[in-house]
């Protein structure tokens, strides 16, 4: 065996893990079906801006350990994430804050926006509204539900809103002050340069192979490690014994423009049902980019197929159930670690992938 760890997967989880393995010597190779490295970070120059080319990645976090740790790889812009959402050509600032609640109802104090509130909950409460629609009515009302939620989540997930689980929902802030700041984190930024530098960083110790899919000889790429790091698909890994598991996917579609300046955004949430995708992203604005063009992005959510990639676990009960059999197996392949949103089918933010980047390698190379 010429490695010690053969490593299924060159996004974050895979290239953290091989870097921090090579400061213990270990030889790893890294596996990656893609024709790049970095996986949904990846990003590329173009006209002189760094496009994120599967979907903005904003670095957030409130530990500080993981923050100095990504900065150790970059200097980062200090970028605040501060989305807008597009209704029929009106423009709402998200999240839920003392501006959008002025935008929609003209209200300019709290105790003015909570009336209003209270006011359109009342007809929806019930008690552990289990879905997402309920959720959301009883929470925040009829008027913030049907213009900048229903129509982009059910766009997103390709699913009534009735159909999908509470928690999706429960990750969106709602803020009594006058605070555009969509992440509640201490720090956060972009890497100047892009993320793709940052994963070459990682992977400088480590030989990678691309356009390389695992599955292709499974059994011999096996033989040269004495472990396997496995970041993909744990459904796929055992033959979709149970059956599949549910993803939603994404489609990309790229722009340039002969324009300084398209949106005034980074970030711009169309959330009527009637538009096709569910975002604009003008990738300048990220790392304060001058340039005399722009490059936006379209984001179309859609259905996941064999010939698609897996963005979203959907964890609704049948699939966490599928998922736990999968995962009960595991136990039989002590030499082969499940990690990241595939293997793990879960949503994984990427502070929350370095941090089990740093737990896992403490357990694997402690003593050695």
């Amino acid at each position: 065996m010429t490695y010690d760890y053969l490593i299924v997967g060159a996004g974050l989880f895979g290239s953290a893990f091989a870097y921090e393995a090579g400061k213990k010597g270990h030889r790893c190779l890294v596996l990656e079906k893609r024709n790049h490295i970095g996986g949904n970070l990846y990003t590329e120059n173009k006209c002189g801006i760094n496009v994120h080319m599967y979907g903005p990645h904003i670095f957030h976090t409130s530990d500080k350990e993981i923050w100095d740790y990504i900065n150790a790889f970059a200097d980062f812009y200090p970028f605040v994430n501060q989305p807008l959402a597009n209704y029929k050509g009106k423009l709402y600032h998200l999240p839920f804050n003392m501006n959008t609640f002025y935008e929609l109802w003209g209200t300019t104090t709290p105790q003015e926006a909570k009336r209003v509130i209270n006011v359109q909950t009342r007809p929806y409460q019930k008690e552990n509204p289990e879905n997402l629609e309920d959720y959301v009515l009883s929470t925040i009302g009829n008027d913030l539900y049907q213009k900048l939620v229903k129509g982009y989540t059910e766009k997103q997930w390709g699913r009534k809103a009735s159909e999908l689980p509470a928690f999706l929902i429960k990750r969106l802030p709602l803020r009594w002050t006058y605070d555009n700041n969509y992440f509640n984190d201490r720090y956060q930024g972009i890497p100047i340069g892009g993320y793709t530098a940052i994963i070459e960083k990682m992977l400088n110790q480590a030989d990678v192979q691309t356009s390389v899919d695992f599955f292709d000889d499974q059994r011999g790429f096996r033989k040269y490690a004495h472990k396997l790091v496995y970041t993909g698909m744990i459904d796929r890994y055992y033959d979709y014994r149970y059956g599949k598991l549910d993803y939603r996917s994404l489609r990309f579609q790229h722009e340039i423009l002969e324009c300084d300046n398209f949106q005034g955004n980074a970030v711009i949430n169309y959330t009527d049902a009637q538009t096709p995708y569910s975002r604009i992203i003008e990738h300048k604005h990220f790392e304060g980019t001058i340039s005399d063009k722009t490059v936006i992005t379209k984001e179309y959510p859609q259905s996941f197929s064999d010939l698609e990639e897996p963005y979203y676990p959907i964890n609704n009960f049948s699939n966490n159930e599928r998922y736990n059999r999968y995962k009960s197996l595991t136990e039989q392949d002590p030499d082969v670690l499940f990690r990241g949103r595939l293997g793990q089918y879960r949503y994984y933010n990427m502070d929350e992938i370095l941090s089990s980047v740093l737990t896992t390698a403490q357990k694997e190379f402690n003593g050695r």
